[in-house]
């Protein structure tokens, strides 16, 4: 079983603009990310922690993005 990396917030918020989700708001903490043709997501940015590998494959789902798509885009 392969495991998703050890990433932060401000990692995903880099790798899902290279793949086209625009940072459309931000309120505290969470940056609120969409794509043109309608997928979105909330990427919660805690300085200094990385992100739990439940919430990271919640992302992954709502913008329906591989996790070898987004180990190419880190």
């Amino acid at each position: 079983m392969t495991t998703f990396p050890a990433v932060s917030g401000r990692q995903v918020i880099r790798a899902l603009e290279r793949i086209g989700f625009d940072c459309v708001r931000v309120k505290g903490s969470h940056h609120f990310l969409r794509h043109e043709d309608g997928r979105c997501t909330v990427v919660p940015v805690h300085r200094g922690e990385t992100m739990g590998r439940g919430l990271l494959a919640q992302i992954l789902r709502d913008c329906e993005v591989t996790r070898d798509e987004l180990r190419r885009n880190l």
